[in-house]
């Protein structure tokens, strides 16, 4: 298992672009889906901007992902947690 440091409180993800977070201005960011169905997650420039990117997170699945500082996120379902983190490198 690879070591992470969370430098922000786990939150719910937002559920539209308009409201959509930099996670604390996060580069590295902790999803997990804590819901039994599989929900979009999708990265955007700014607050109801341009899609840069989406996916599928499955039920139980977490993944880290690495994005720019201004750049937000938000899901289908607020049972998909955000959390920002250190990834120590070596």
């Amino acid at each position: 298992m690879a070591e992470i440091r969370p430098l922000t409180a786990e939150i719910a993800a937002p559920t539209s672009s308009a409201t959509a977070t930099t996670v604390s201005d996060g580069v590295n960011v902790r999803i997990i889906n804590t819901t039994t169905a599989a929900h979009l997650v999708t990265l955007v420039t700014a607050q109801s901007g341009t899609v840069v990117g989406s996916f599928t997170i499955m039920s139980d699945e977490h993944v880290i992902i690495r994005k720019k500082q201004d750049e937000v996120i938000f899901a289908a379902n607020a049972g998909v947690k955000l959390t920002s983190l250190a990834v120590p490198r070596g």
